[in-house]
């Protein structure tokens, strides 16, 4: 709020010096000096019409100024309408007076003569000038109280917005992991889809195998049996001669045919896949093949230490004290399994930990081991591989680079003896990483492993 000494120096440059009130429509001449628009108009006229003239003098300083020269002025004009709004505004409604005292008791404004009602009797009352710098500096303090406030609110909406931001990087996250973990599972139903219907087709053929012999068997007797009625209906046709004729030998042939039964054969289908199990956990279902698997010594490579236990496999030194053995492999760091799978389904894992290279897989029985050669399905080896130039790969022919998303630390293999189906898991992440294509195996396989340098293998039991 402008003071009053203010106040007064505003009313008296917006006051116009030839009618001494506040200016109508102010017009500005050469010297700079403004009056209202009809006063200084009024004056000029009044002057031609004594004397003609074409050059003026101002009425306050004696500037000489043309005609031609008034401009109207616009800025003093906006300024004189906000004095006479603040005057309105700055006016006792009720008295009409200038509002000059301020009362304690109500926060208002008053004039002299609101300060002598009844109303305001026995108030605090002062002048507007001499309470302005309290209030002011109360008002600063609200201010800085709330401008406190405000970097408060700044901090939380900022501190929110980071919420909002890691709310959402988290539910993405979470999406991710929800896609991923479907996207393993359908694999995993895939492959169990793959197997179950292999395992179906399997059942279909056997059984309509041994429903077909016993519909040939039926047929044979049924034409053994059309026969000795063709012989009989003919006798029965013939002459007395012909009919008793080695009459007796016919009737014990024809009493010699038996129809035996054919084997009963149950129509029921025996491979059950009860589907809604295959939504558990991919770990939780693998666990249930899972069988306890200790390494071979009688096959493992002189470089390789085996642990007290069979469990644990790491490379180093040659041993010279190891017995020959033509089970023993004599060309590459690898060991097998000491179980032999033949039928059903078998799973284990191998911790592989942070190694930076290793084979893990299964391999048939005759695998050769005196001579190096690529560890593919044609040798008799189903198995993944690590190494430090190409990262991982499946060992088909040729081989297939694999581009995992998570490193695995334990890798589970799947074997599907009927179904000839060998898998492999990423246990760290519960995920699918290869099925290699359907194979027939006529021979034990064994789990198979080839050591790397600085890259032990542990064999976990089934409870760990």
């Amino acid at each position: 709020m402008a003071s009053a000494t203010t106040s007064k120096k505003m009313r008296e440059e917006a006051t116009c010096s030839i009618c001494l009130n506040l200016m109508t429509e102010p017009m500005s001449i050469s010297c700079g000096h403004s009056y209202c628009q009809a006063c200084i108009l009024s004056f000029l006229d009044n002057l031609l019409g004594i004397v003609p003239l074409r050059e003026f003098y101002c009425p306050q300083c004696r500037a000489p100024f043309q005609r031609a020269s008034l401009r109207p002025n616009k800025q003093l004009g906006g300024l004189i309408e906000a004095i006479r709004e603040m005057d309105h505004e700055m006016s006792c409604e009720e008295h009409g007076e200038q509002l000059h005292l301020f009362c304690e008791e109500e926060g208002q404004l008053i004039c002299w003569r609101c300060e002598r009602t009844p109303r305001h009797k026995g108030h605090v009352t002062a002048l507007l000038d001499e309470v302005r710098q309290g209030y002011k500096e109360k008002l600063q303090e609200a201010v800085t109280k709330l401008r406190q406030l405000e970097e408060e609110c700044l901090n939380q909406r900022a501190f929110t917005a980071n919420q909002i931001a890691e709310w959402n990087e988290k539910i993405k996250i979470k999406k991710q992991k929800i896609r991923s973990d479907f996207k393993n599972l359908q694999n995993f139903l895939q492959e169990e889809e793959k197997s179950y219907l292999w395992r179906l087709e399997d059942e279909r053929e056997q059984t309509l195998r041994r429903l077909r012999d016993n519909e040939a068997r039926l047929g044979q007797k049924s034409q053994e049996l059309e026969s000795h009625i063709r012989e009989l209906e003919e006798r029965c046709r013939g002459s007395a001669q012909k009919l008793l004729q080695d009459v007796k030998a016919a009737l014990s042939r024809s009493q010699a045919v038996h129809l035996n039964t054919p084997e009963a054969l149950s129509l029921e289908v025996h491979t059950v896949c009860n589907v809604p199990k295959l939504y558990f956990d991919v770990k939780k279902l693998l666990k249930g093949y899972q069988v306890p698997v200790t390494l071979d010594p009688d096959t493992a490579h002189r470089e390789l230490i085996l642990s007290e236990d069979k469990r644990q496999v790491t490379r180093g030194c040659p041993q010279d004290n190891l017995a020959a053995s033509p089970r023993r492999f004599s060309a590459s760091p690898c060991v097998l399994g000491h179980e032999g799978f033949t039928s059903g389904r078998r799973y284990f894992e191998v911790d592989v930990g942070e190694g930076t290279g290793w084979d893990v897989g299964v391999c048939v029985e005759s695998v050769q081991r005196d001579a190096r050669v690529l560890p593919t399905p044609q040798a008799g080896v189903w198995a993944l591989r690590l190494c430090r130039k190409d990262g991982y790969m499946a060992l088909t022919g040729p081989l297939t680079l694999l581009a995992l998303r998570e490193q695995p630390l334990v890798v589970g293999v799947f074997l599907d003896c009927e179904a000839g189906l060998v898998s492999f898991y990423n246990m760290t992440a519960g995920s699918h990483i290869f099925t290699f294509p359907k194979a027939s195996f006529s021979e034990v396989l064994r789990p198979y492993l080839q050591v790397y340098p600085y890259s032990p293998l542990f064999l976990p039991t089934p409870d760990e």
